[in-house]
């Protein structure tokens, strides 16, 4: 076996391990993976104070104690002003149901006027059996996320835990970064480190990406749906927003509470319209302008790749696997397009050319 064979081998049996490992701890990963990305975004002001002269570990306590005193302020500010409207929201969620079988069964209704009994009969087994998956399917996912996600002791130890692993992750960041870097075998040094700069300014430009869709979203849904007259429309939101960083979900669960509330609390195709235009126009300027512009230059990703993520995100890993499937697809596209560079500079790819040099980047 050639040594570069022997090197191939044992990166994909690394990685192999690595993600039998991490699924073996999914249950205990949501901490964990949140104090590393906190640590992560927090790391550039950290140093920025240490250049300063403050010490490393002062500067991590005070950079993290400004952003937890931050996100406090933010939730002092906005949860009494959208309190009553998710008070709201939640009481209404009995006449959504209402309204929902009343309308099913005026539509049964109408067909049963239009069909003949024997094609009724099929249709009603086929819905009711389609319908019972689909309640079975929503059924696990919500059993799926209370139990991987937001059980008393996983938010415990989100809000616990996690900010001590931002602080100790943030006030050695450098030592973790310097003993990576020695790991690093010496004939891929130059390389690894290239493609390491590449995941850190992909991961940096799609969290700012996505934290800017998330914002511009959260207003304009909140302002359009309070301006419609929907009762708790910034609320409404504020949610979608939140649920914006993962793709789809946001607008999916919005639209569906939006349209449920208008045609319980105005009963008229109007209103239901009205939400239907309000939702066009976000989901086109979404996926037209904020989406490609923001997040998808620099995660240079297609759509189709990320919903593939987020189902194999959620498939692997849970709650916590769709929540960093699209960070994740962004490193993995980093590494694919640097494999596909060393592919065509390579004699499988052209016998006739001669291998590329070794440390090739996709730049280059």
């Amino acid at each position: 076996m050639t040594p570069r064979a022997f090197r191939l081998l044992f990166w994909l049996g690394f990685i192999l391990i690595a993600l039998i490992a991490l699924g073996m701890v999914e249950s205990i990963l949501l901490p964990f993976a949140a104090g590393l990305v906190l640590a992560f975004v927090l790391s550039p002001a950290v140093s920025r104070l240490e250049r300063l002269g403050v010490r490393r570990s002062l500067a991590a306590l005070a950079v993290l104690l400004v952003f937890l005193v931050g996100v406090v302020l933010v939730f002092v500010v906005l949860v009494p002003l959208i309190q009553n409207q998710l008070v709201q929201l939640i009481g209404k969620v009995p006449a959504l149901v209402t309204f929902s079988q009343t309308q099913l069964g005026r539509l049964m209704d109408l067909l049963r006027e239009q069909l003949p009994p024997d094609q009724m009969a099929k249709l009603r087994d086929l819905v009711g059996t389609k319908l019972g998956e689909v309640l079975t399917w929503v059924a696990s996912l919500f059993q799926g996320l209370i139990t991987s996600s937001i059980a008393v002791l996983n938010i415990v130890s989100l809000v616990v835990i996690a900010p001590i692993i931002t602080f100790l992750l943030l006030r050695d960041w450098d030592l973790i970064v310097a003993q990576l870097d020695d790991l690093i075998p010496r004939q891929s040094l130059a390389t690894v480190r290239a493609q390491a700069r590449a995941i850190s300014d992909t991961l940096i430009g799609f969290i700012h990406g996505q934290s800017l869709v998330c914002l511009i979203l959260a207003i304009y849904y909140g302002t359009t749906l309070t301006f419609a007259g929907l009762e708790s429309g910034l609320a409404l939101g504020l949610l979608i927003g939140v649920l914006a960083v993962i793709p789809i979900l946001g607008a999916a669960v919005g639209f569906v509470l939006a349209l449920g509330l208008a045609a319980t609390q105005y009963g008229t195709w109007q209103a239901i319209l009205t939400v239907v235009g309000i939702f066009i126009v976000g989901q086109t300027i979404e996926a037209n302008f904020l989406t490609p512009k923001l997040v998808g230059d620099r995660i240079h990703l297609h759509p189709v790749w990320v919903i593939f993520a987020l189902f194999a995100g959620a498939a692997l890993f849970g709650f916590v696997g769709v929540l960093f499937a699209v960070p994740a697809a962004a490193v993995t596209g980093v590494l694919v397009r640097f494999a596909v560079s060393r592919y065509r500079h390579s004699t499988i790819y052209d016998p006739r050319q001669p291998e590329g040099p070794r440390g090739l980047t996709p730049s280059q």
